[in-house]
């Protein structure tokens, strides 16, 4: 039996976040906010799921309709061309969501470097955000820039609409 698409996305998510599948379930719906990433992986997983089924549906009923020995009805020809794209179209969406989900696990790989732990990348995020970044001494802290003038505006040149 070969692996579906379902089976080498759930390792991949399982190799990445180092948890088995059912873990990183619970995680991703009770603590969204913790691992973003970690809860698109699961969306998309979850949309891979759906097509992953639908495929196999529209296989089965592809096989039944082609089986050997069996003469298809005039009537069941459309059936088998509805199949068969149906097939199609649900392994390329597939194909389309197992990307995705390689996308989301390289930004986890590049978001978080294995000496950090995501405790120290808050705590980057809250300094870079408040401002307080501390200055290397080679480097000189930026200029002040000049508040803006509460006075009345000046005309602007040129035509008005």
């Amino acid at each position: 039996m070969s692996t579906t698409m379902l089976d080498q996305t759930t390792a991949m998510i399982e190799k990445t976040w180092g948890q088995p599948i059912e873990a990183l379930e619970v995680l991703a719906v009770r603590h969204p906010c913790e691992d973003p990433l970690l809860r698109s992986a699961m969306h998309t997983r979850t949309a891979l799921a759906v097509t992953d089924n639908a495929a196999a549906v529209h296989q089965e009923r592809l096989h039944a309709l082609t089986r050997p020995g069996y003469v298809p009805a005039f009537y069941e020809l459309d059936r088998i061309t509805e199949s068969a794209v149906n097939l199609r179209v649900a392994h390329t969406e597939s194909r389309t969501y197992l990307q995705a989900i390689r996308r989301v696990v390289e930004a986890h790989d590049a978001a978080a470097p294995a000496d950090r732990t995501p405790t120290d990348l808050l705590i980057q995020a809250a300094v870079a955000r408040s401002g307080h970044a501390p200055h290397t001494p080679d480097q000189m802290p930026d200029p002040p820039v000049p508040s803006a003038s509460l006075g009345p505006p000046t005309p602007a040149s040129g035509p008005r609409r």
